[in-house]
């Protein structure tokens, strides 16, 4: 676009600006006003037609200022006092043709761009160039045509029209995110990484919500200036002659020999690992093809396909997974180019199924060098087949040696991924789950170690609401999760106790009727927990507790009668905020359940200290569970009584007259304040003393 296409542009978008506000006041109820605009209508026309004289012909009239009084107007075909209405209707319809026209030239330009994206997508960009700005000879403001066009300018590398174009779209549009996202990556094709990243900076001005991809593109304009530092520095240092540059080179020239022995080149790639010390090496290693030089060697390809059958096979495979681990350790774009490689990609899966020990061992070194970044979990999730490889890292795992211990390390890292996590949800249950709960039901035979690393793979796993309730749903899952929780109880693997009671914790929460059949066993093993020496143990029983018991009231009732009420009592007397939360809820379903365990809170806690004490905590599932259990213990004959000259009808109105975050808060608390009432009625002097009879008139609806 020239600059007098760009002026012209300007001047149309600024006159159609003064002709809305022209509408506007003509429309007004303002007489004045209307006698302004339609001067001001005077004055646009003859302006616009001066302009329109003075670009055919140079107009050499003399203009009179100062006319003498009853002359004639020169241009008798205009007159200004022509009737409001009339000037009106014209203007009107001059607005619907213009509508009418632009409609036209907007189908006409939608049309192109579509024809532009198909290009696009085609991969013929130059066609989608020509598309986009057929479309913008139709439509000139239209931001959509320039983004995309820059777009495909990037991809062209014309990188400057990129920026052009990305410019006109804001000038169209100043909050037009894709204009940014597009000038960012064209600056940084430019290597402009100052300009890439305020560009992508603007965006969160814009739109604070996209801050996670904000955040990712970034990071691409550092790791791309990184690289770009290290390309400096490599030919610099290349160029200098320097001794460890210059080795890389040679060797990569005498490895791409064809036909050579196995062990010819067994020797070159121990060279060259060893001569790939530092990030120099490893951007010298790439700027000299040596990604291409290793893959593309017959001898080499055909010994990590495992077909090769001539001697030193398996060394030569050992020798090429080190190289590839030294030259990609901490340096992001060589771990890219690998995994690009289709064949490498192949070849890295099908490896972890080697009967060599070694070339096994050194894969999954591999692999869980790639795990432990962000970046590197990202490239595995997106070029290596997933399914193939977590089924040959579960096979791993249960072998229980030093290739197990590897594969946990990488499943751990990636389970913390969520692309990992949903593209494992249709596997969970034929990959994951089987081996998972084999171990479980088998943990005397298990390592100790292994256990817990695998629980917290699978809770890690959870975290996503479709693998959650898939495992829910399975009745092996749960029955290996209740005997392991007895065997980790009673014998040396209590380290994976506490893990575990978590993940049946997080488990337990999703909604599933299997539970209730393996429940009693459990539950019962909970109540035998809480009187465990460890105080995170404790914790974790109540908590399963907490979920479990609501699910089945006959149970709740069988575990009072194990004596669940005191222990439950003796944990709540105690300081801990997380076990207070589970146990309060657990006695909460226990008081619902049934007068005795009501019986048994008020004997064991006498004028229901305890619970008292817990209603001004800063907790509020404490407080709600609390004033709940405190209303359920009402039922008892003489409760209500007990409670007469305490704190309990001010702590309980305190509650109903605040702001809660939590609705249930108030409402337990209104209703309990309610049934103390109604179950002793001398309350009510208390109440009307404090004036809560206003407070709890207010919440009658929350009572009833």
């Amino acid at each position: 676009m020239d600059s007098c296409e760009s002026e012209d542009l300007e001047k149309f978008l600024m006159n159609v600006d003064q002709i809305s506000e022209l509408v506007k006041e003509l429309n007004s109820a303002d007489v004045a006003a209307q006698e302004k605009a339609v001067e001001k209508a005077d004055c646009l026309v003859a302006s616009m037609e001066k302009e329109k004289a003075s670009k055919r012909h140079i107009d050499r009239t003399v203009i009179n200022h100062n006319p003498p009084r009853g002359s004639s107007p020169v241009n008798a075909a205009y007159v200004p006092s022509e009737s409001r209405e009339d000037f009106m209707r014209a203007l009107d319809k001059d607005a619907e043709e213009r509508r009418m026209r632009r409609q036209v030239k907007e189908k006409q330009a939608n049309a192109l761009k579509e024809k532009g994206n198909k290009a696009f997508a085609l991969g013929d960009y130059e066609m989608a160039v020509k598309m986009y700005t057929e479309g913008l000879e139709q439509l000139r403001d239209m931001p959509a045509l320039y983004t995309n066009r820059a777009q495909a300018h990037i991809k062209l590398e014309k990188h400057k029209e990129a920026i052009s174009d990305c410019e006109w779209a804001l000038k169209c549009n100043h909050m037009c995110i894709k204009a940014y996202v597009h000038m960012g990556r064209a600056h940084l094709g430019l290597k402009n990484f100052i300009e890439s990243r305020l560009c992508y900076e603007k965006i969160l001005d814009i739109a604070p919500e996209h801050e996670t991809l904000v955040k990712d593109y970034l990071t691409r304009v550092d790791l791309e200036e990184k690289k770009s530092l290290q390309e400096q520095t490599a030919l610099r240092e290349l160029n200098d002659g320097k001794e460890g540059a210059v080795v890389i080179p040679e060797l990569l020239r005498k490895l791409d020999r064809p036909n050579e022995h196995n062990l010819y080149y067994c020797g070159g790639i121990e060279l060259l690992t060893q001569a790939v010390t530092d990030s120099t090496g490893q951007t010298l290693f790439r700027l000299n093809n040596g990604f291409s030089v290793i893959a593309g060697n017959k001898n080499i390809k055909s010994c990590l396909a495992q077909t090769s059958k001539e001697l030193h096979s398996e060394e030569l495979s050992v020798s090429v997974l080190r190289l590839w681990k030294m030259v990609c350790s901490g340096n992001e774009e060589n771990q890219q180019l690998l995994l690009q490689c289709p064949s490498t990609r192949e070849q890295i899966v099908q490896l972890l199924t080697s009967t060599s020990l070694a070339v096994q061992q050194e894969c999954l070194t591999l692999v869980c060098m790639y795990c432990q970044t962000q970046h590197g979990r990202r490239l595995v999730t997106e070029n290596l087949d997933l399914l193939r490889m977590v089924e040959l890292l579960m096979d791993c795992v249960c072998k229980e040696d030093k290739s197990g211990t590897m594969a946990l390390a990488i499943l751990e890292n990636l389970a913390g991924e969520n692309k990992f996590r949903i593209q494992s949800r249709g596997s969970i249950t034929k990959v994951f789950a089987p081996p998972f709960e084999h171990l479980l039901e088998n943990v005397a035979g298990s390592s100790q170690d292994l256990l817990p690393c695998l629980i917290s793979v699978i809770g890690a796993m959870s975290v996503d609401e479709v693998i959650i309730t898939k495992l829910a749903s399975r009745e092996e899952f749960w029955k290996s999760l209740f005997s392991a929780m007895g065997w980790c109880a009673s014998c040396e693997y209590r380290n994976a106790l506490y893990p575990l009671l978590g993940l049946m914790i997080n488990i337990a929460s999703n909604q599933t009727p299997i539970i209730q059949e393996y429940a009693v066993v459990g539950c019962k093993k909970c109540v035998d927990l809480l009187s465990d020496p460890d105080g995170g143990i404790i914790t974790r029983a109540a908590g399963l507790l907490s979920v479990v018991l609501p699910k089945s009231p006959a149970l709740t009732q069988e575990i009072v009668q194990q004596g669940v009420v005191k222990k439950l009592l003796r944990i709540l007397k105690g300081k801990g905020q997380t076990s207070s939360r589970y146990s309060i809820k657990a006695l909460a379903v226990c008081t619902a359940s049934g007068q005795q365990a009501c019986e048994e809170l008020i004997k064991l806690d006498m004028r229901l200290v305890t619970m008292r004490k817990l209603l001004g905590s800063s907790d509020e599932l404490v407080v709600g569970n609390a004033a709940l259990c405190l209303g359920h213990c009402l039922v008892v004959q003489g409760a209500a009584a007990s409670l007469l000259g305490t704190d309990c009808v001010m702590l309980l109105l305190r509650l109903v007259a605040g702001k809660a975050n939590r609705a249930d808060v108030q409402q337990n608390a209104a209703i309990t304040l309610g049934k103390l009432c109604r179950a002793e009625p001398r309350h009510i002097v208390k109440l009307r003393e404090l004036n809560g009879l206003e407070i709890l008139h207010s919440c009658m609806k929350l009572i009833m």
